[in-house]
């Protein structure tokens, strides 16, 4: 398998795996972007998006491409988030993007240029409380960051930054450059493409120092594949190369989303989300949640989600109904397990900041097993007690109850 090149100039063919993650995309930042201009008092909100690779905007069906979809929704959430808040008699707020479009081939940034100028003029033309500025680079995404990194630093758009890397294969992004993109700005996320197969064909089968340096860059070691195309489409090749991705990648951000593109005929594609904060890891699985059967998990459904025993506890996650109803079951234990190995209380936003790393579960499940669970309880600020799971806060405490079933011979005095 070679990595593939879409060949913009002739028409590309949108792909499945390409339509799912690009519904991801389109959610997730729309969701971004409701909950970080959701502040009553807020005003004005700056953000930088990069588009790492970002093809000619168009696919030959027509579909929009990345660089399209990134500024429909810039303009859809600003008209949103402004009727929302006249009805609510708040003041309007502001949204001042610079959006920044590389691909490596001029042509390709020519043909962007030519398909973007439509909802770049409308947002200019109609768009209120809506300022983007649009740069267009021509570069390999290596040889353009450093570029990328000042523009960002001199239009001042510096905390809240979002890098899309929708990259052919798995060469073309450092894990360098993601540590600092993930350590240069004070709210950075990035959703990276990694095509494990691209890295899997390509590996020397019998030289191991080779083996080693190639995958040095990934901090991993895997061993000699004899099958490649065997081991993708087997589940437990999943849960093994799951582990190995999030082991490569967490130490570059706090929070790092491991989960494959699902696709039965073989996982061969990871979209990985990195963030600094608990709530964008949050929001991103509650949007993989929207989109069932998107990306896929093998392993554990509530917490602690990559230990496991295969022949025990193996299991599809497709972050779909059946899959949340065995991830609340799973979570009723789980939940009171972590708050003991915590202590007996700890304030909401330090449990989320705990086990958010280590679990596919939607925000609604994880409430709702809280409040069922009579193993535990949930105190306000104001020492109230909370009986709602959508009511829950991230200042909020989670106790353990006295009465404490299990734990008393779990955990015994």
């Amino acid at each position: 398998m070679v990595e593939k090149v879409y060949n913009w100039e002739d028409g590309a063919v949108l792909d499945e795996h390409s339509k799912r993650k690009h519904k991801v995309l389109r959610e997730y930042l729309s969701e971004y972007l409701r909950v970080r201009c959701q502040h009553p008092n807020q005003e004005r909100f700056r953000i930088a998006i990069v588009d790492g690779f970002c093809g000619a905007a168009r696919y030959s069906c027509g579909a929009a491409g990345s660089p399209i979809i990134i500024l429909e929704v810039l303009k859809s959430a600003a008209e949103e988030l402004n009727i929302a808040r006249r009805d609510q008699g708040l003041r309007p707020i502001q949204i001042d993007a610079l959006v920044i479009l590389n691909d490596a081939i001029p042509g390709v940034v020519e043909l962007c240029k030519s398909n973007v100028a439509p909802i770049l003029a409308e947002i200019k033309d109609n768009a209120t409380n809506l300022a983007v500025d649009c740069q267009f680079l021509s570069n390999d995404f290596e040889a353009a960051y450093p570029s990328i990194k000042q523009t960002i630093q001199t239009r001042g758009h510096n905390s809240n930054v979002l890098f899309n890397l929708d990259q052919c294969g798995h060469s073309k992004v450092q894990l360098r450059t993601i540590s600092d993109i993930l350590s240069s700005y004070p709210a950075p996320e990035v959703i990276l493409t990694f095509a494990i197969q691209a890295l899997l064909t390509f590996l020397p089968k019998t030289d191991k120092d080779e083996l080693s340096k190639r995958l040095r860059q990934f901090g991993v070691q895997i061993k000699t594949l004899d099958d490649v195309e065997e081991c993708l489409t087997n589940k437990a090749w999943l849960g093994a190369a799951e582990r190995t991705v999030f082991d490569a990648f967490r130490g570059f951000g706090s929070f790092t989303s491991p989960f494959s593109i699902n696709n039965p005929s073989g996982y061969r594609y990871w979209l990985l989300h990195f963030a600094k904060n608990f709530r964008a890891r949050q929001v991103y699985n509650d949007i993989l949640h929207q989109n069932s059967s998107s990306q896929a998990h093998f392993g554990r459904p509530g917490l602690n989600m990559l230990s496991y025993d295969p022949d025990q506890e193996g299991l599809l996650y497709l972050f779909e109904d059946d899959d949340r109803k065995r991830a609340i079951d799973q979570l009723h234990d789980d939940i009171p397990r972590a708050l003991a190995n915590f202590g007996d209380a700890i304030e909401m936003s330090d449990f989320y900041h705990g086990v958010y790393n280590h679990t596919p579960s939607h925000s609604d499940d994880i409430h709702q097993a809280i409040i069922d669970s009579p193993e535990l309880s949930v105190v306000t600020p104001n020492g109230g007690p909370r009986r709602v799971a959508n009511t829950i806060r991230p200042g909020d405490v989670l106790k353990l109850t006295p009465q404490r079933n299990f734990f008393s011979v779990l955990f015994p005095k």
